[in-house]
């Protein structure tokens, strides 16, 4: 049986470097006192904006602050995820999101205050002090959501209950990362291996249909056991997400949401409508997948399986690594300098280990370099998530080495661009160097997939989040029952009637991590077509497009995402570059089946 390694057993040389964020614990606990002792004389600062120097005062205090709070999370947390199991930091994750929580919270004055005066005041302000030029857009946007923000003492109340609020996804993750396990399945070689997250899917990629069903089964029947306290779990999500939106005055949680990026409802709607509009291409694709694997019955399990099995080769992780260098080229010497250092400097944790945190990610704070989460396993898949990963590092990097710190955030809306550009280009390039038409196929098949995961599968996540916070919205109870029947609907719905929709699946929406961060999902699919549309730019304009591309990087949080994008060359306020994606999907698929004949 192939064993997990434990941490410990895990190579330096495959692990990250956390202590460029704190060279030791004991610097970490130093830091933690200093940011308790600092957020003491918060409250002196209270009522105290009543002149320029004073705002910029208060808005310095509440950015060193926030620099040293965002440095002990992402250090805590980091170091949580590296084994979860981990009592120590554990202890650390929990200290400092209570600090976060209490900066939030001692700070809960700065908003209401800055909105009592008049805006004419706050703009003379700005024109009299120089320093206060950085805070512009912060300042339009407090400006703009002054319908949404309370008075000082209730947000103060809503800062302080940033815990409990928490607390749904928190014991999602320590249950579903820590505590779950899942049972051993036999391999292709006939061997017991045990079933984890990481290797979820690596198992229904195999050519052995077996394997596929095994690990499919195993996997959702041990959901299935746990329902009613994982439905128990995202209820408790839903009621918290409905009771934030009424208390800031929104008419739902869908509201709230996209009103924090500054995006209209519409934006959801329209493509939600516009997947819909175009769902049979889906199907399309599930009837040539069943012809190509040659299956009587096409089932849920028989979707992520390549349907050319010559890439089935391991891709090491230094091949990985040259793969997506030379897929990168077209984004520019500067940029690829920029990206040696993830390789070399201690970026990336690349492999799985019990405990470890499921997944991919990239996460950074301000002054240190960003990192990249990785389980990695050596396939095709893992090389687009590695290059989609350092997307969203190389975001990071760009914007917090050009922009203040509080421009320094980046958007879900806009940071899911970034780390699809990359995969696309990845992709763009591998499908440009060869013409072997299996070799062809096989890319292309996993282009589609790409579409398939990101595109029309997050859209039914985005779907099934619609409907369900619409229910929570009106009152209505909801079961772990309702939930399955739900989202087994949405299965039919999409992949419609050239596959088996397996009664498991409905289990689905109890594994999904960002189902406790509302309406996050859609960006994906709103990423990646935004992306399609701006890779093509890059490699058919060239420079005059990358020059676009990289100031995009550059330019963090200090305008609205929808405004960022439309400099960079395209405009997701209406439907067009969602209709332009299904049709590069649509091509893609035809000359697919072309191939296969």
């Amino acid at each position: 049986m192939r064993k997990v390694l434990e941490r410990h057993e895990v190579p330096a040389e495959v692990k990250w470097k956390l202590e460029d964020i704190y060279a030791s614990d004991e610097l970490f606990e130093r830091d933690l006192a200093a940011a308790r002792a600092g957020l003491a004389g918060v409250q002196e600062l209270r009522g105290s904006i009543t002149s320029s120097q004073n705002l910029l005062k208060v808005l310095k205090r509440r950015d060193e602050l926030g620099m040293l709070v965002d440095r002990l999370t992402a250090y805590a947390f980091m170091r949580r995820d590296e084994d979860n199991g981990n009592s120590k930091y554990q202890a650390y994750a929990d200290q400092a999101l209570s600090v976060d929580v209490m900066a939030r919270s001692a700070f809960a004055f700065l908003e209401p205050e800055i909105l009592s005066l008049e805006s004419t005041t706050v703009w003379e302000w700005v024109e009299a002090e120089p320093e206060l030029a950085v805070y512009k857009h912060y300042l339009h946007n407090v400006l703009r959501m002054q319908a949404h923000t309370l008075p000082a003492e209730q947000e103060q109340l809503l800062a302080e209950a940033g815990e409990i609020a928490a607390a749904p996804g928190n014991i999602f993750g320590m249950f579903n990362d820590a505590d779950l396990k899942f049972p051993e399945i036999t391999d292709e070689q006939g061997e017991k291996v045990e079933l984890t997250h990481g290797r979820y899917i690596q198992f229904l990629e195999s050519r052995d249909r077996r394997v596929r069903e095994e690990a499919f089964t195993a996997l959702y029947t041990t959901y299935e056991k746990w329902k009613n306290t994982l439905g128990a779990m995202y209820t408790s999500e839903l009621k918290k997400a409905r009771f934030f939106a009424k208390a800031r005055r929104y008419d739902s949680a869908l509201e709230a949401a996209l009103d924090q990026d500054n995006v209209p409802t519409e934006v959801y709607r329209n493509l939600i409508q516009t997947i819909h509009d175009h769902l049979g291409l889906l199907h399309k694709y599930v009837d040539l997948r069943k012809r190509l694997l040659g299956v009587d019955e096409l089932h849920m399990y028989d979707i992520y399986v390549p349907l050319v099995g010559e890439e089935q080769q391991p891709i090491a992780r230094e091949q990985a690594v040259a793969m997506v260098q030379e897929g990168l080229k077209a984004l520019g010497a500067t940029y690829l300098k920029d990206l040696e250092q993830a390789f070399t400097d201690g970026w990336i944790d690349w492999l799985e280990n019990r405990g470890k945190t499921s997944g991919a990610y990239s996460w950074g704070t301000y002054g240190v370099h960003p990192y990249v989460l990785m389980n990695y396993q050596e396939n095709l898949d893992n090389m687009f998530t590695l290059a989609h990963e350092l997307g969203h590092a190389m975001h990071t990097y760009y914007t917090d080495t050009t922009q203040p710190y509080v421009n320094s955030p980046i958007t879900i809306f806009v940071a899911e661009v970034a780390s699809t550009v990359n995969e696309t280009l990845v992709m763009r390039h591998l499908l440009e160097q060869t013409d072997d038409a299996k070799r062809r196929m096989y890319l292309l098949n996993h282009f589609l997939e790409q579409f398939r995961g990101t595109v029309f599968r997050q859209t039914m996540f985005a779907e099934f989040e619609l409907i369900v916070h619409d229910k929570a919205n009106k009152g209505e109870a909801l079961t772990s029952e309702q939930l399955s029947e739900i989202y087994y609907g949405l299965n039919k719905k999409y992949y419609g009637d050239g596959i088996v929709v397996d009664p498991l699946i409905a289990l689905e929406w109890a594994r999904i991590p960002h189902f406790y961060r509302p309406f996050y999902v859609y960006k994906y699919a709103t990423g990646f077509s935004a992306a399609v549309a701006l890779a093509e730019q890059i490699l058919s304009e060239g420079e005059p497009a990358q020059r676009r591309y990289l100031n995009f990087l550059s330019r963090g949080s200090s305008d609205y995402p929808l405004e960022l994008l439309k400099r960079a060359g395209v405009d997701m306020t209406t439907p067009e570059p969602i209709a332009a994606a299904m049709q590069v999907f649509g091509e893609l698929l035809a000359e697919l089946e072309q191939l296969s004949k």
